[in-house]
């Protein structure tokens, strides 16, 4: 597996990778984790390859790997793998594809993010720089014999891009289980929280692709609304000081809690301590921290927005706003306060929550490498194990790399309109010839 963002970096994808790694080695499989090196991360780490980084890239909590391809091919023919498994599509996501092609490996890519919502870390953040975005990650899906989507949405959009249609839809697993028992009371005895408080809580990344303006309007209006109501923040990032300023002027900030980032237990007491979740973001691919809310028993409150629809279930679960009206959300929270109402929908959350169980989704993503190992067998040609052999696919992996960049700058600067950017691309067996 070749992801850009790996433990200690708090994150979906890093999550997702990391429990699916944790749920395939307890069904007797070997995994190998190849990620950038980062500060502060575990001293022994067996399954794990750590490349070299430049950490903390444009001030941002990520690492830009810089892979030694000769360190890293030596790791990787020593562990021998049956597959390759690209989380993203580039950076290690080339390296992924350099490996696969290298060795005669099928490779199979996760589109865990709308990249496009990403585009304002990068310099010289434009229109186009989001085109590149879609375009980049659209065209890697053709390099692949096999993509996955996290959600029927993200499949769909996928689809409507011209992705490779060799697509299946595995959610990112949750420990259900794991996250069904925490103490809430003693999380909000040692954040000060009231015992009896009606506690709203959110989860994530404090980051401006997350809407968190707009939640947090909503929220200023229910906690002037309702003055026995808390406001639960669990994450850090820049968009921290925006939320504290606002409290602050509405004079609610001593009922806005920030705990920073949480890990393990503390992260399933957090949410024990609340009484339901709100989520705002528009550039999900899952939204995994609903699920974790759900399997703690938690409704959620949540606007309309791929990745998020196919979680929550109006009147089951949660309630799904259709646009971004601060209003008509603070309304939802307000009428949840009831606890009536909380415990109708509390028992469709633990319903929803198990159909997203890591063990169940880590079955999905065996069955999906299983068809892709199959169908390799009839369809690669595995590199010669001699020298020379081990160099032609080296420069077979660049060449591929090379058109992949050369499709991606023509879809970018065309000048087209997005629905021609969004328009049937070739097959991936086009490509390989």
């Amino acid at each position: 597996m070749f992801t850009n963002t790996y433990c200690p970096i708090v994150g979906g994808v890093s999550e997702s990778v990391k429990r699916l790694k944790s749920r395939l080695q307890a069904l007797g499989h070997q995994v190998l984790v190849v990620a950038p090196k980062m500060t502060g991360q575990p001293r022994h780490e067996s399954d794990v390859i750590r490349v070299a980084a430049v950490q903390h890239f444009n001030g941002s909590d990520f690492s830009l790997p810089v892979p030694i391809p000769g360190q890293l091919y030596e790791a990787i023919e020593t562990f021998d793998p049956d597959i390759v498994h690209s989380h993203h599509p580039f950076l290690l996501g080339d390296t992924a594809a350099r490996t696969a092609e290298t060795y005669g490996l099928p490779l199979v890519f996760t589109h865990h993010t709308l990249y496009e919502h990403y585009t304002h870390y990068v310099p010289g953040d434009s229109p186009r720089m989001q085109r590149f975005a879609v375009a980049l990650s659209t065209e890697y899906t053709h390099l692949c014999d096999a993509v996955i989507a996290p959600s029927e949405s993200i499949r769909d959009l996928l689809r409507r891009r011209g992705a490779n249609p060799a697509v299946h839809v595995v959610p990112s697993g949750v420990d259900t289980q794991r996250f069904s028992q925490g103490d809430g009371a003693g999380f909000r005895r040692r954040y000060k929280i009231p015992a009896k408080a009606y506690v709203v809580g959110h989860v994530g990344r404090l980051a401006n692709e997350k809407n968190l303006p707009f939640l947090t309007e909503a929220i200023v209006q229910l906690l002037r609304k309702q003055p026995e109501t808390h406001f639960l923040v669990v994450g850090e990032g820049d968009a921290r000081p925006a939320m504290q300023r606002a409290a602050t002027e509405a004079s609610v900030v001593e009922r806005f809690h920030f705990t920073g980032k949480l890990h393990g237990q503390t992260l399933i007491d957090a949410y024990h301590g609340m009484n339901v979740f709100a989520f705002a973001s528009h550039s999900e691919t899952q939204g995994m921290v609903l699920v974790e809310a759900m399997a703690a028993g938690l409704p959620v409150a949540a606007i309309d927005a791929p990745g998020v629809r196919e979680v929550v279930e109006q009147g089951r679960n949660g309630w799904l706003l259709p646009s971004d009206d601060a209003g008509a959300l603070c309304e939802v929270l307000a009428g949840m306060s009831e606890k009536a109402s909380r415990e109708m929908l509390r028992q469709g959350a633990l319903n929803t929550a198990q159909g997203f169980d890591e063990a169940c989704c880590a079955a999905r993503c065996l069955d999906v490498y299983r068809e892709v190992i199959a169908t390799e067998n009839t369809t690669h040609q595995h590199v010669d194990t001699d020298a020379w052999g081990r160099v032609r696919g080296r420069l077979e992996a660049e060449w591929q790399l090379l058109c992949h960049r050369g499709r991606v700058l023509r879809l970018v600067f065309q000048d087209k309109p997005e629905s021609d950017l969004l328009a049937p691309s070739k097959t991936p067996e086009t490509f390989r010839k």
